[in-house]
């Protein structure tokens, strides 16, 4: 059922289907709706390393409410079962490295764009405006080869006046760099066409950096919880360029409450797509990001430089506002916070002391 015929949410007793939901974002967004009283089915595979804690911890919080289905986004038979006990859908599950998309192209495509179309089609065929919400990238933009930056200080800023205001809006043009950009950017376009051609009521979020607990990051992906670990261990961080590259990091609470409010205004939303990240003021450069954290660790970070990586962009930071104004959302958790709120949370999970007391943040501004 659509528009006024929709049933309410918090009145319907079926589940809400994650995929990819013992992942990062996906256990925060699992643990938000299920708080919320909402069952939920964490669809997931296992196969990233890590994701057991977080499906334990998933359990261990709201018992009976988490219910997993292990199983692969390419099994279609599978998938369909799940969506069609769901009363909406969120979309998470996915290869998510470029590094990874380059040597394996097809298993990419599989899983990132395959996966969606079937997800898709047990929708269509469901036929009841079960509501979809995407998980895209920023990447969808490419590498923004064709604008100018300027150094300013560790980090790169565009030159125009109005991108460094406010960032990149949805009006940029989309242009697919690497498999993985290619295939997310794919499956962002079949979900909105969904909307379009099949009236299938679904949103896309295209996400700058995420970060926050239950974050396991790595080099290939995770950043920001990356960069933590190894300074944490007294482990060498490689950076891949010169390490000015801007990014507009996004506290992962933030980032739930968005994919929470698109379900909830999906009638009103349904076949957009939105930029969601920190914005301006929470953009940042991989530089500054390693002074905040010697601050946090009390002591200097070990850096190593290698060459660029294919499809990386000197700067991404998003325009928000239409994500703002359509989902009503909630002032970001500032950068500096945020990420001193990761570090306590890896310290715990890894058995490393922090030093007492608050770092300067006057010195990472």
């Amino acid at each position: 059922m659509t528009g006024a015929g929709r049933t309410d949410p918090a009145a319907d007793p079926r589940p809400v289907l994650v995929t990819g939901g013992a992942g990062f974002i996906g256990s925060n967004l699992a643990d938000r709706l299920a708080a919320q009283g909402h069952d939920v089915i964490v669809y997931d595979a296992m196969a990233r390393a890590g994701v057991e804690r977080n499906l334990a911890w998933l359990q261990q919080n709201h018992g009976a409410r988490i219910a997993h289905l292990r199983a692969d986004i390419r099994d279609a038979n599978t998938l369909a079962e799940a969506a069609e006990a769901a009363k909406a859908v969120f979309h998470m599950a996915a290869q998510v490295a470029v590094t990874t998309s380059l040597v394996e192209p097809v298993e990419d495509l599989g899983i990132n764009l395959i996966g969606t179309v079937n997800l898709l089609e047990a929708l269509r065929a469901k036929g009841d405006g079960t509501p979809l919400i995407f998980a895209s990238t920023n990447k969808v933009y490419g590498d923004l080869a064709d604008l100018d930056f300027a150094l300013d200080g560790n980090a790169y800023r565009p030159t125009d006046a109005e991108i460094r205001a406010h960032g990149i809006s949805e009006a940029r043009p989309l242009d697919f760099h690497t498999p993985y950009g290619c295939s997310k950017g794919a499956a962002d376009q079949y979900v909105l066409d969904y909307a379009r051609s099949y009236g299938v009521p679904t949103a896309v979020m295209r996400m700058s950096c995420i970060y926050g607990q239950r974050q396991m990051g790595t080099e290939d992906q995770g950043w920001v919880a990356h960069f933590l670990i190894r300074a944490l261990k007294g482990q060498q961080i490689t950076l891949f360029g010169d390490g000015h590259q801007v990014r507009d990091i996004l506290d992962v609470s933030n980032a739930v409450e968005a994919y929470l409010n698109a379900w909830a205004r999906i009638d009103e939303v349904s076949g957009r797509a939105f930029n969601l990240g920190g914005g301006p003021a929470n953009a940042v450069s991989l530089r500054q990001l390693l002074d905040h954290i010697a601050a946090i660790i009390g002591r200097p970070v070990d850096v190593a430089f290698s060459d660029w990586r294919a499809g990386d962009q000197r700067y991404f930071v998003a325009d928000a506002r239409a994500a703002e104004a359509a989902l009503a959302l909630s002032p970001r958790v500032g950068w500096q916070d945020g990420v001193l709120r990761l570090a306590q949370w890896l310290a715990g999970e890894h058995g490393v002391n922090l030093p007492l007391g608050e770092p300067s943040l006057a010195q990472s501004a």
